[in-house]
Order: C-alpha cells, then structure tokens, then sequence
C-alpha cells in the first residue's frame, strides 16, 4: 500500500509505526492508495484515493489518530513514547471546570474544553482565548479583557509537529490561568 501525508499529520505516521510514505507536496498525491491530511483538508472527491482525516489539536485526538491509522494499516504503534508524552497532560480539572473561558476558533475550544475548563459564549468570563490570527479583528476585547486575554499560536505559528504544538498550547494556556490565581 503506497502511502502519503500532509507534513502536519507526519509524525502521527511515525508514532502509529508506519515506516514508509510521502510527503505530500502542492497536493500531488503521486499515486497513493491512502492519504492523511487534516480534517480541515478540502480533497476531491472523485479521485479514487481513499483519505484519512484526522484531528489533532488535542491529546486525546492525537491518542485516536495514532490508533486509527495503525488499526488501518495494521502496524504496532509506538506506545511507550507515545504514553510517556500524553501522560504529562493528564489534567487536574476540579479547579478548572469552574473558570469560564471565552474562546474563538474550534480548535482552541477543543484544547480548552480538554483541558477541563468551562467554554462559554457570554459576556461574562474569567479568560479570552483567541488564535493568533484573530488578534487585529479582536483588538477591542481583548484591550479590554487585559491580563486576562490569552493569545495561542495557530497552526502557521506552532511547530508541525502535533505534540510538541499541542505541548505549546496547553503550556501557554495552563501557565495564563495559574499565574492569574487559578490552580
């Protein structure tokens, strides 16, 4: 089976114990019979390629991508690396659930809400979360939210690779609320 990946979903390659693929670039696919991308990804349906989307902005996403391409293609996935690293995230989420957070973007919402915080869309909250991207657009709330606005890195901005740019984000989101009195 001949198979390609976006450079973002590489490393769940890696860690799933797959050994052989290309990198796809500019969308050549170079006849593969499987390729992974992000579930963002928009393909073509009518070409006879068969697509894995995958998300991978949280750990829990990274664990069941990991499973999901080694169950497809029936390799032994690197476990002991791969617990070893998600273990370091488990989170203490008593405290958390009552700090309220206003997020934009989904991907930051999945994060927070991994990270047991309470997503809310009112008015009234403990913390903004916004993508880098949304900085200029958002520039009056998050003037007026303060300390308490919370800036983390979109994909172009973070490491490609998925547990290291999750690692980035759940720090900077972790490191934000507790230095601001919430444990």
């Amino acid at each position: 089976m001949k198979i390609a990946t976006t450079p973002m979903c590489q490393e769940i390659l890696r860690l799933a114990g797959v050994h052989e693929y290309q990198i796809i670039r500019d969308n050549v696919y170079d006849e593969a019979d499987l390729v992974v991308v992000l579930s963002e990804t928009e393909i073509d349906e009518k070409l006879p390629i068969k697509f894995i989307k995958l998300k991978i902005n949280t750990f829990p996403q990274i664990q069941r991508s990991i499973e999901l391409i080694s169950d497809i293609v029936g390799t032994d996935p690197l476990k002991r690396e791969l617990n070893l690293e998600l273990n370091k995230y488990k989170r203490n989420n008593v405290i958390k659930e009552k700090v309220k957070i206003k997020v934009y973007s989904n991907f930051l919402t999945e994060i927070a809400e991994d990270m047991g915080f309470q997503v809310t869309t009112e008015e009234e909250y403990d913390f903004l979360v916004y993508p880098d991207y949304l900085k200029d657009e958002l520039k009056k709330e998050i003037d007026n939210a303060g300390k308490r606005a919370v800036e983390l890195p979109s994909h172009g901005k973070a490491p490609i690779n998925p547990i290291k740019r999750a690692q980035i984000r759940y720090h900077i989101l972790e490191n934000s609320i507790s230095t601001m009195g919430f444990h």
